[in-house]
């Protein structure tokens, strides 16, 4: 699946892993149920609701999609834990590449996975990626039933403030002391 990547976005958001759906259209979270267009769309990211077949459209205004894992399955529990470390090293270039003001990772479990951490709250994350704030997010998958559309929408309205203030000028810029993670290891 392709990513959806530009120079300095202000956020880039990080799925786990494509599932079957998305990966036969080509397009990220594009099953049916997938929360994750409604989310965005409702939190002020986007003026209308985006169909996943226009996700290149996110770049006009800052955003980008990649995946930690790019193989496809039908659930994440699916993927071997080698492949969340050997995600994260190619996530690492990616934004060292691209240099994305935040990271968000769409997914406890790819983050615990990813970087060794056996407990991560939902939010801002006191580390920084490669130099980019890191935020974590509920899975926006329709498998994921802890989260209701409501309940997204107010994490990524968050997110969404939090980035428009930092861009502006305002804002916490505490990310800038945060420990930066290790793209070679889990820390």
């Amino acid at each position: 699946m392709r990513d959806v990547l530009a120079a300095r976005l202000r956020v880039l958001f990080c799925g786990i892993n494509p599932g079957l759906y998305s990966a036969a259209t080509g397009h990220h979270f594009a099953r049916p149920g997938n929360r994750f267009w409604p989310a965005l769309h409702a939190a002020g990211f986007t003026p209308r609701l985006l169909h996943p077949s226009e996700q290149r459209l996110l770049l006009k205004s800052g955003y980008g999609i990649t995946n930690l894992v790019n193989r496809a399955t039908a659930t994440a529990d699916q993927l071997a834990p080698v492949e969340f470390v050997s995600g994260r090293r190619r996530l690492a270039a990616k934004v060292r590449r691209y240099r994305p003001a935040s990271v968000v990772f769409l997914g406890v479990g790819a983050y615990r996975h990813a970087f060794g951490r056996s407990k991560v709250a939902i939010g801002r994350q006191p580390e920084t990626f490669e130099g980019a704030e890191i935020w974590v997010l509920p899975n926006p998958s329709g498998l994921n039933a802890n989260y209701q559309l409501a309940a997204l929408v107010k994490l990524f309205r968050a997110l969404r403030k939090s980035t428009a203030l930092r861009n502006r000028g305002g804002g916490d810029r505490s990310s800038r002391r945060a420990r930066p993670l290790r793209p070679d290891r889990a820390d």
